[in-house]
């Protein structure tokens, strides 16, 4: 019988409590070019609306991203990826209870948005992208995701994507990624880590992450994953980005079942319903 973990994540605004119910992450892409929902929000109007969209779905969380990091996609100058990301959070964060979090590597895009109101930064560097991050952080108390990636998505998918160790080499990337963000003086309370499904590993490994999840529990840390609409399903579905719901419901069920405490998807109505599903499954196996 797996053993419940309860964390409680701190952001600069509140304690979310993680473990009795999977929370639900919803993508919200202010970009032209993100794989699956490119060019969809990209006008501010209607990523405000799609925001407020998935609120009312039932997302926990909402996370904004102004800078694709699909496979091959080159970076975003810095002052392009603030215009894009910053005025969504602060309406967002004048309209919405739940917090809003922000999928950057860049120091001074995540001091923006945090002082625009979000509180959680979505670092798929690990911090290891601007040396500024870590600091950013802790000075606004922020909690942050540090997220498993080898090279930049530009190149992540090219040359040799072998593993000798395909859970021991993450889970050791993503050790001395805490050791770092807690060395900077993050709050250990305010860490989540993520194995990085899809960045920098072939599909079979993809499916052997989310097989093995339950071994990150050796971090003693809340895990998010995010598998929404990957490559990886296509590959065994066969069919393109936006016609991945039943694989990506697959992925979070697996994922809910070997102890995630956040998924990160697109289609937040139809996933919540997935997640509190397999919850009451996961539950009914605890021990009284």
């Amino acid at each position: 019988v797996l053993e419940e973990k309860l964390f409680s994540l701190k952001t600069s605004r509140r304690e979310l409590l993680l473990g009795d119910r999977t929370l639900i992450m919803g993508i919200l892409n202010v970009t032209p070019d993100s794989f699956s929902d490119g060019n969809r929000y990209f006008d501010r109007r209607r990523a405000i609306d799609r925001g407020l969209q998935m609120a009312e779905e039932g997302a926990d969380i909402i996370d904004i991203g102004g800078e694709s990091t699909r496979p091959g996609a080159k970076t975003v100058p810095l002052k392009e990826e603030i215009a894009r990301v910053v005025p969504v959070v602060e309406q967002l964060s004048g309209k919405l209870a739940i917090p809003l979090s922000v999928d950057t590597t860049k120091a001074r895009v995540a001091e923006k948005a945090l002082a625009a109101g979000a509180e959680i930064i979505n670092d798929i560097s690990a911090l290891a992208g601007d040396r500024k991050m870590a600091s950013v952080i802790r000075k606004a108390s922020a909690a942050v995701v540090l997220m498993h990636m080898r090279g930049t998505p530009a190149d992540m998918q090219q040359g040799d994507l072998r593993y000798d160790d395909l859970t021991g080499e993450i889970i050791a990337f993503l050790g001395d990624a805490v050791q770092k963000a807690l060395a900077a003086g993050i709050s250990r309370e305010s860490l989540v880590i993520d194995p990085g499904i899809g960045f920098g590993k072939t599909y079979e490994d993809n499916c052997r992450i989310l097989n093995r999840l339950d071994e990150f529990r050796a971090l003693g840390l809340p895990l998010l994953v995010g598998t929404s609409r990957k490559a990886f399903i296509g590959s065994v579905t066969g069919e393109a980005a936006d016609q991945r719901t039943e694989g990506t419901a697959a992925t979070v069920a697996a994922a809910v079942m070997r102890g995630c405490s956040i998924v990160r998807v697109h289609d937040v109505a139809a996933m919540k319903k997935v997640a509190a599903m397999t919850d009451a499954i996961v539950h009914a196996g605890m021990a009284p």
